[in-house]
């Protein structure tokens, strides 16, 4: 016989005066594990957060079925279930050696900065493990499962966005809870890790603790027992995995992009793009302290061309794009040439940025909290990570056309911190598009959106490359995701060119 380890009744939830959930029920049992899948904006995250207690219900009832088992201490504090439950999320929340979060996207490159944050292993040799039970997830069988042994002295900051996730599920490990709490934990890692972590997942479940997580339907473990399907706030099927399985999930029909509106948008902000060489990097060696990361690239970027950019986490991907964007101060002692100027004579970085659309998967922790995401799509014309001057109503209404373009227009007004993922990682897409650059480009673009909104942009970048000059440097993990544009690649292992 089953029984209910966790149980919400006819739950109401609002999050930022929207009602996400108005009479939803879910139970997890005793040997289950679950997937949440659904469309990106279906509450997913929300669910889990609701789970975890980090977000209150305004209705129904959550109960806590293991805490029955749990002995109070005398006269001490009263244990609650936050202990024995563990969430990793989209987000990290590193802290400097300050105790503050005051970081600045460029910091993890400038090393006497990045020298300010906790070291790996100082980060998780802070999470306090519960005694409810012996240990299994301890210090050394944690950081050999999650692959991060030779991370140990690197700086938080200093983490590749692989590496990030790596980290924080390892963090949510060593607490070992009974509820583990996963919000896409796939997304970020390469093949290779993606395989390990399934096996790890078994392992995870194998030690009594219980999984839910939220994850796409084409990336669903082994070790999952049972997936719950949510729809506009509504669990609209329960099923088992072998269930689930032989439902045909079927991929989004290839959206139809208006070229003619497309072309609008991009001539109504013109720049000359008359570049002989957009990136030209001849032997360049990045090193910091006796850790190479970067070894003898080669790589010339012609206008027009269109690169995919590839290799496992950790392979020195975001380094390399750093030294285009203008945000590594190595390239100044490196042979680098972008748009046909040498770096260190005389160019300034927002003269290099004010000709690159960029975006990567943490870019949005770095925007102020009170921007509205209109206001974050409009600072793309200036190349800041936020807007800092009175908005401008023609450069507003163009970035009220580009959501309307990418079909997030309904977020215009609402503050970035509060949409869901998708749409943030849409917003910062239009962000990147909203001036015509030169060189676009795109650092994992497609983390955390549907299949539907995954095709949706492909075919606008697909467009975008049809109708214009743009060259573009794509990241991705997932082959399925390269845009048909796409027709060259460079591809990076441990700092070198493969």
């Amino acid at each position: 016989m089953k029984i209910p380890v966790i149980k919400l009744d006819n739950i109401a939830v609002k999050f930022i005066n929207q009602q996400i959930f108005k009479q939803l029920n879910f139970t997890l049992n005793s040997g289950d594990n679950w997937a949440i899948t659904g469309k990106s904006g279906s509450g997913k995250s929300v669910l889990l957060q609701t789970i975890a207690g980090n977000i209150s219900i305004s209705g129904g009832n959550i109960t806590y079925h293991f805490m029955a088992d749990v002995q109070q201490p005398a006269g001490n504090t009263p244990v609650n279930f936050h202990r024995f439950i563990a969430f990793a999320g989209a987000r990290h929340h590193f802290k400097t050696l300050s105790n503050t979060s005051n970081f600045y996207y460029q910091q993890r490159y400038n090393s006497s900065d990045s020298e300010d944050t906790l070291t790996v292993s100082q980060y998780l040799q802070s999470v306090k493990a519960n005694e409810h039970k012996p240990l299994y997830w301890t210090y050394d069988r944690t950081v050999a499962a999650l692959n991060l042994t030779g991370l140990c002295d690197k700086q938080t900051i200093k983490l590749s966005n692989g590496e990030t996730k790596r980290l924080m599920i390892a963090a949510a490990l060593l607490k070992n809870p009974l509820i583990l709490l996963l919000d896409n934990p796939m997304t970020g890692l390469d093949i290779a890790t993606r395989q390990t972590f399934n096996i790890l997942l078994n392992e995870i479940s194998a030690s009594g603790i219980s999984i839910i997580m939220a994850t796409s339907a084409f990336e669903i473990p082994d070790c999952i027992t049972h997936v719950a399907v949510l729809n506009d706030g509504n669990i609209t099927q329960r099923l088992t995995k072998q269930e689930f399985n032989t439902i045909e999930q079927q991929h989004a029909d290839k959206p139809v992009i208006d070229k003619e509106a497309l072309s609008g948008l991009l001539n109504s902000f013109t720049t000359a793009h008359n570049y002989k060489q957009i990136v030209s990097m001849g032997d360049v060696h990045i090193q910091y302290g006796d850790k190479t990361i970067l070894n003898n690239i080669n790589w010339q970027i012609n206008p027009g061309e269109r690169w995919a950019l590839l290799g496992p986490n950790g392979a020195g991907k975001s380094t390399l794009l750093s030294l285009i964007n203008g945000d590594n101060p190595q390239a100044y002692a490196n042979n680098i040439i972008l748009f046909d100027k040498k770096r260190g004579t005389g160019e300034s970085i927002w003269d290099i940025k004010s000709k690159i659309g960029f975006v990567s998967p943490e870019f949005y922790q770095y925007f102020p909290t009170d921007n509205s995401c209109l206001q974050v799509i409009e600072s793309g014309f200036y190349d800041t990570l936020g807007l800092f001057r009175p908005s401008i109503k023609s450069r507003a209404d163009q970035a009220l056309n580009w959501m309307k373009a990418l079909e997030i227009d309904q977020y215009a007004r609402h503050l970035l911190k509060n949409i869901p993922a998708s749409a943030q990682r849409l917003c910062l897409l239009a962000r990147a598009l909203i001036k015509n650059p030169a060189l676009l480009i795109f650092d994992e673009p497609c983390q955390g959106l549907d299949d539907h909104q995954q095709q949706h942009f492909k075919s606008i970048v697909d467009a975008i490359c049809s109708i214009s000059d743009a060259t573009l440097i794509y990241v991705t993990h997932y082959q399925h995701e390269i845009p048909d544009s796409v027709d060259k690649v460079l591809r990076l292992d441990k700092g070198e060119v493969v």
